[in-house]
């Protein structure tokens, strides 16, 4: 059998791969600081005795898009949006630091600050915990006031500081939860990266982008089915001349 049939099949499975990011992508589009994943193809020689005329498909990881989105006021002050570069840090589920830019938080009955989906934020010495029945201020620089409710401002009281880094881009990793994490370990905190309160950052996926991107997907997987369909037709009739030969 021809080997087109196996470079075919490469390339179809690489762009069900490919379908599967636009498709996480499309799903995200109006996820809170979502960075859109990238893919490209590339080619790989097959090696073997036979002359170079094949080559495989393959699917290289691009990484992430990671341009800024705007930042949408929400007037909710645990609402804080990162301004420019730069990361909020959470505990992952593997109980390590993880990096997100979705910065909707909520206050868990205990007075533990945490992420809408659970996390824990992390201060630079550790869990940030409130007290209860108080207004919170997030500073630009990640510094959180709180003042008793009906109190003075003179009863103003610092319970934490934000832990907000800015490791380098090519050192980020997107893992299965959604967060990002840094290959050279625990990045330490950048105080120039700064937060705005009552905001939030928008996904910074381009749906019409990734729609075309589908269609493109889509077209190129019909393209590698029908090349491997010839190739089942041109081993059949090859079959066919040899036995009629024989």
């Amino acid at each position: 059998m021809d080997r087109l049939i196996y470079t075919a099949m490469t390339g179809a499975s690489q762009v069900l791969q490919q379908q599967a990011t636009v498709t996480e992508n499309l799903a995200n589009a109006n996820t809170n600081g979502f960075r859109a994943a990238l893919d490209s193809f590339r080619a790989v020689p097959l090696k073997g005795d036979s002359l170079p005329t094949r080559t495989f498909v393959v699917d290289a990881s691009v990484g992430s898009d990671f341009s800024s989105a705007g930042l949408q006021p929400t007037g909710r002050p645990l609402d804080v949006g990162i301004q420019g570069n730069g990361w909020l840090v959470v505990q992952g589920p593997d109980g390590k630091e993880g990096y997100t830019r979705n910065g909707s938080l909520q206050v868990t009955p205990n007075g533990i600050l945490q992420t809408r989906n659970g996390m824990n934020v992390v201060g630079e010495s550790g869990p940030i915990t409130l007290p209860p029945d108080t207004e919170v201020t997030i500073a630009k620089d990640g510094t959180i006031s709180t003042v008793p409710s009906g109190a003075n401002a003179s009863q103003v009281v610092v319970v934490g500081r934000l832990k907000l880094v800015n490791p380098p881009e090519r050192q980020l990793d997107r893992g299965a939860d959604g967060l990002f994490r840094s290959k050279g370990g625990t990045a330490p905190v950048d105080e120039n990266v700064q937060v705005v309160q009552g905001s939030l950052e928008g996904s910074n996926v381009n749906t019409v982008e990734m729609m075309v991107s589908m269609i493109s997907l889509s077209r190129k997987f019909d393209m590698q089915m029908k090349m491997l369909q010839t190739a089942d037709n041109n081993s059949q009739k090859a079959t066919q001349l040899l036995t009629v030969t024989g």
